[in-house]
């Protein structure tokens, strides 16, 4: 990863499980972090760039009628579909891993103690592909 901060969003309504989280990232790696306890003010502030976004996969613990993870994705995608978009939840079910698939979600990850870890290499990933493509540009440029 670059010397620049990554701005990352974490979406959950779950207050404990997103400080941890916030928590977790600070202490071990250098990003910017804004946290949202609903899509619709993740929704709210993504002219702010986000590197990358995690994303709860219900998001009705706040309020009944608030957009859940998959309807947010939707609308991230549509905003932006270039924003990277790693989904949560604690439902450890291959189907709505697919789910969150078949709507763009760069992966999948399931609360748990290894949550982080498995987040924090995501990441890396993502930034990963992002280089390559970066330089696969200049070089198409220059051919």
């Amino acid at each position: 990863m670059n010397n620049e901060k990554i701005k990352l969003f974490l979406v959950d309504d779950d207050a404990v499980f997103l400080k941890s989280l916030e928590i977790d990232f600070l202490q071990r790696a250098d990003f910017t972090i804004e946290t949202f306890a609903t899509g619709e003010l993740c929704m709210a502030n993504l002219s702010h760039d986000p590197d990358v976004i995690i994303l709860d996969y219900y998001l009705d613990g706040i309020e009944a009628t608030a957009m859940n993870g998959i309807e947010t994705l939707d609308k991230i995608k549509a905003f932006n579909q270039d924003i990277p978009v790693v989904m949560l939840s604690s439902q450890d079910k291959i189907e709505v891993a697919v789910d969150c698939m078949h709507h763009r979600a760069f992966d999948y990850v399931v609360k748990s103690e290894t949550a982080f870890v498995r987040l924090q290499k995501i990441i890396t990933t993502i930034f990963r592909y992002k280089k390559m493509e970066k330089e696969l540009n200049w070089y198409m440029e220059r051919m």
